[in-house]
């Protein structure tokens, strides 16, 4: 037997199995009511190279973090699908009633977070020198404003979460990435800069705003081209599989970069996808039925991302005791960031009281995008810190904030208790949805 074949049967035990131990983590997540979410990261931990996966047995879990990244095709898949759904919520309805707020919001909570590390990580740098740089303490600072969106969106759907604190946050998530990717652009410029000692313009503000116009403008073409593509297809299940090509296909294009004079073209994944999503929602009058069907067939696809999310958390970080400290100062400024970055600007944009107070809990959990951002920053000199500082975050972030996100949601009146609420049917609310 070849070795390709070989190891094409090991891949395939292994995503079985990260399925299954999903799926079984679970249930036991569920008797200790803590999100499904939570219990595929923590099997995608314990499949992982440092707990089975260690045994080095073929196919049971996955035995290196290169194995893992072999099957990353998945996790940019499942994110383009999430991406698309939560593009879903930005409908005109809901831009007519809570746009401005969601925007207002958006990007005051980021600017914020960004501040209040900064002056954090600054404070230690002056007390303990050799501890963090100047520049990575900004760049760590910019990389806090990004907040994940599948694990909220994972809960929401889980729990079928309804309500105006449920519709404001997608938007709000959604509107944070454009933020994140210009506040890091800007930041890791200056940082840079401090570094070199030269400073560069298209680096810091062409090029983080011709990335976010060229995705949204990509992802406004494939949103109009699936719409007219649908119209020659009656049949759901073709209309169905129609929509997961485009959206394996906008993912595809959104990954292609470029160089135009001097300028590095490229596109976010997140943008594109949820702007397809947006646009497609819009003009698409049988639009809801077909992203309820497209959300079933992306089940699978959800649960190997989070597995292999858990299973990509590297454990020997939990040993050094610089990043721990780093990083427990980062997860605090952070959290209290995010918390009262949207508190003050749902006052400001006069939200209800539930929204007000619940809002920065649901903002707190970080992964992907924060980690895509630790890479580029890597080329600093305390790259190596701020890359073990962002994925010790990431692993408390990941575990704990799907349940905080849970317990914000239930407070707010949004997600009945456990029990009372069927699978076949809509977790609809008591009550007419009220912003103000």
């Amino acid at each position: 037997m070849k070795k390709e074949e070989i190891d094409m049967q090991i891949y395939f035990i292994s995503l079985a199995l990260a399925i299954i131990g999903g799926l079984l983590m679970s249930r036991i997540a569920k008797k200790l009511n803590l999100p499904a979410v939570t219990a595929y990261l923590v099997a995608g931990l314990l499949l992982g190279p440092y707990c089975i996966g260690a045994l080095n047995v073929p196919g049971l879990g996955f035995n290196s973090l290169a194995q893992v990244e072999t099957v990353s095709l998945l996790s940019q898949a499942a994110m383009g699908f999430i991406a698309f759904t939560i593009g879903n919520e930005f409908r005109l309805t809901q831009l007519k009633t809570m746009g401005r707020q969601a925007v207002i919001i958006g990007i005051l909570q980021a600017v914020f977070t960004t501040f209040v590390v900064d002056v954090v990580l600054i404070i230690l740098h002056f007390i303990f020198p050799q501890m963090i740089s100047i520049p990575a303490a900004i760049t760590l600072g910019a990389i806090a404003s990004a907040t994940a969106p599948a694990a909220t969106l994972m809960v929401i759907k889980q729990y079928k979460a309804h309500g105006p604190l449920t519709k404001l946050l997608m938007m709000v998530v959604a509107i944070d990435d454009a933020v994140g990717l210009v506040l890091f652009a800007v930041s890791f410029g200056i940082a840079h800069a401090m570094e070199t000692g030269g400073v560069s313009v298209i680096g810091m503000v062409v090029e983080p705003l011709v990335e976010i116009v060229c995705s949204l403008i990509l992802g406004a073409v494939m949103g109009y081209l699936l719409n007219f593509v649908e119209r020659f297809f009656h049949s759901r299940s073709k209309r169905m599989s129609l929509s997961v090509a485009f959206v394996l296909l906008t993912v595809g294009l959104s990954m292609i970069k470029l160089e135009v004079g001097g300028i590095h073209v490229g596109t976010s994944l997140l943008l594109v996808c949820m702007m397809t999503g947006t646009v497609f929602c819009n003009i698409c009058e049988t639009s809801e039925e077909l992203m309820d069907r497209v959300d079933g067939w992306t089940v699978p696809l959800n649960i190997w991302f989070f597995v292999l999310s858990g299973a990509e958390l590297d454990l020997k970080i939990m040993s050094s005791p610089i990043v721990l400290l780093i990083g427990v100062l980062y997860i605090l400024s952070r959290s209290c960031g995010k918390y009262y970055g949207a508190y003050v600007s749902c006052n400001m944009t006069k939200c209800n009281e539930k929204i007000t107070k619940h809002l920065g809990i649901t903002l707190l959990p970080q992964a992907g995008v924060a980690l895509g951002m630790s890479l580029t920053a890597a080329s600093l000199m305390d790259g190596a810190i701020i890359r073990n500082v962002v994925l010790f975050s990431v692993l408390v972030y990941e575990l704990i904030g799907p349940a905080l996100t849970k317990r914000a949601l239930t407070s707010a009146g949004e997600i009945k208790p456990e029990g009372k609420t069927s699978a076949r049917s809509k977790n609809q609310p008591k009550e007419p949805i009220h912003l103000h």
